[in-house]
């Protein structure tokens, strides 16, 4: 897998969440939307995550995005330059 395509960027993503074993996960890249942004040089990308998990549930809203990032943390800030969460239980 190459982290420098965004296909594969957002195939890491999944894998990486999987263990959260979301019953709902949308993953947009938004890269585009930073074109010329320092943090887009490099092929870095900007990212959007819905994911619903029941691994969410009783946790406050900055639980759910700490967890999320404990699974994604060595990816940024490469080949995940920014990350917009919405995390939700069900």
């Amino acid at each position: 897998m190459n982290p420098t395509s965004p296909q594969d960027r957002a195939a890491l993503i999944r894998e990486r969440l999987a263990p959260l074993a979301p019953s709902q996960l949308e993953i947009s890249d938004e890269s585009h939307l930073h074109a010329g942004h320092a943090g887009a040089q490099g092929g870095a990308g900007h990212y959007r995550v819905l994911i619903v998990s029941e691994a969410f549930v009783g946790l406050t809203s900055v639980a759910r995005h700490r967890l999320v990032y404990h699974h994604l943390h060595d990816l940024i800030p490469f080949p995940i330059h920014a990350l917009a969460l919405d995390t939700r239980a069900p």
